[in-house]
């Protein structure tokens, strides 16, 4: 692109000057002039700069809108495959519906308050109102956030993170939550527990944000609010739902490891978008970011895969595409601030902390995570946000800068101790948000309308209990 622009730029100077020289020609009165001249030639360089600021606002906006297609694209089709195929065939349709119903309900209460309780200004916790239904959000850009493309494109971007994130958490009750007492407690959960953290840590003023605050925590792409928060979010319903019926006596495996295995790698793909978009351009740094996602990701499959051979004697495709889907969450946080191999190094380690999480620890405690939501993302972002505090380098992205405007270290390699700290702290901010509020909503939603299905319906199965449908219909023919 820079390429591009440079060439553009240096034709239209080649024209410039031809013109000026035709001019002269057919003018010279006007050109020997100084005062006209100068006049002149300022014009031509004020529009030349104008030429080159809409190419570059041009290649952002569709980078960015083509980020947002990726991200919606991880929800549905991805989370929706790959969740629907981990659990039984009776839940295969009600597992889905789940994800793309955030697709919907969170789009809706998005455009009516949830984007301005975001990044509209407000305190240090909540933004405010001033972009409620979408006031002032259109083709203007926000320079406090993207100064290149307009402000519309910057809120359709965080919409998708804040469908994908409540879905996320469906894993931990699959297979168990009525539909209703799910749709009303995720989007209780949209407005208290994520809209908040998005706003203390990407929010104008917020608590956590790390270009204005005391406290500043590095979250490049979410891993602290997207993954931190759904993953502990999901333990605590894991543990308040109580265990499927028969869990872990009988033996639950997924129905299709294929559908699974499919929708791991749409997530895969769509994780591009979810990182590399975060960049809010098409520079280097959005390069960066995608370079660090693919080693993240390739790292945690490779170990996740090699632990989990030692272990069993084989390594199995459900393992390999788990492992991607931890290295994916764990390095979503450092995407804009580390280089590749520091990339590879967080990638390995998410691979083989998120497999015992979910082999091991999650089999002694005795919770039933059902789809390991808080073992690959709220483990893996929490691991992410800690290991930003020591890779996170200012020759990636100089994210602090003294006052003359000369790059400050950013991590502990880089020289800055202290933002170790500073992740702990947003950590554990994160930690306790989600798992109090969460708590809260939840006691809340079953004392009103209840949140689990009754053990007959749970036997039956969710399709056709909460949707009247099956998802799959055996036809025989008539001999």
């Amino acid at each position: 692109m820079q390429r591009v622009l440079v060439k553009y730029a240096g034709v239209l100077l080649l024209l410039t000057c031809l013109a000026g020289t035709s001019m002269a020609l057919v003018a010279p009165g006007l050109t020997n002039n100084p005062a006209n001249l100068a006049a002149m030639q300022a014009q031509r360089i004020a529009k030349l700069e104008q030429q080159v600021a809409e190419a570059k606002g041009s290649g952002d906006n569709a980078w960015v809108l083509m980020s947002s297609a990726l991200v919606l694209l991880m929800t549905g089709p991805g989370l929706a495959l790959f969740y629907g195929g981990l659990v039984r065939k009776k839940n295969v349709l009600g597992t889905m519906m789940q994800s793309f119903a955030m697709m919907a309900i969170i789009t809706v209460v998005w455009a009516l308050v949830g984007y301005s309780l975001c990044f509209g200004a407000g305190n240090g916790v909540i933004g405010g109102f001033e972009h409620a239904f979408l006031h002032g959000v259109g083709a203007a850009p926000d320079p406090d956030y993207a100064p290149t493309i307009p402000q519309s494109t910057f809120m359709v971007y965080q919409l998708m993170f804040a469908i994908i994130t409540p879905a996320l958490i469906s894993g931990a009750f699959a297979e168990r939550m009525k539909f209703s007492a799910m749709a009303v407690f995720l989007v209780l959960w949209s407005f208290l527990v994520y809209d908040p953290m998005a706003h203390m840590i990407w929010g104008k003023g917020g608590l956590l944000n790390a270009n204005s605050s005391a406290i500043p925590v590095l979250d490049f792409a979410g891993g602290t609010v997207v993954h931190i928060t759904s993953g502990v979010s999901a333990l605590v319903c894991a543990w308040y739902l109580g265990k499927r019926l028969g869990y872990p006596k009988e033996s639950m495996p997924p129905h299709s490891v294929v559908l699974t295995f499919v929708g791991a790698c749409l997530l895969w793909v769509g994780w591009f978008g979810f990182n590399a978009g975060s960049a809010l351009s098409s520079g280097a740094l959005a390069s960066s970011a995608f370079v660090a996602t693919q080693l993240g990701a390739a790292s945690a499959a490779v170990t996740w895969s090699l632990v989990e051979w030692l272990r069993n004697g084989k390594p199995s495709a459900l393992g390999a595409v788990s492992g991607a889907v931890a290295g994916l969450a764990t390095i979503t946080q450092a995407a804009g601030f580390v280089g590749p191999m520091p990339a590879m190094a967080i990638g390995a380690i998410a691979g083989v902390v998120c497999y015992f999480m979910v082999a091991k620890v999650k089999t002694i405690f005795g919770y039933d995570d059902s789809l390991d939501a808080f073992g690959v993302h709220g483990i893996g972002g929490t691991i992410g946000a800690l290991m930003t505090g020591i890779f996170a380098s200012s020759a990636i992205n100089a994210i602090f800068k003294d006052a003359a405007g000369n790059p400050l270290p950013v991590g502990l390699i880089d020289g800055n101790g202290r933002q170790v700290l500073h992740q702990l702290t947003g950590v554990g901010i994160g930690w306790l948000f989600a798992g109090v509020g969460t708590l809260i909503i939840l006691k809340v939603v079953d004392l009103v309308i209840g949140l689990r299905v009754t053990p007959e319906e749970e036997e039956q199965g969710l399709d056709t209990t909460q949707h009247g449908e099956e998802g799959y219909y055996w036809e025989v023919s008539p001999s």
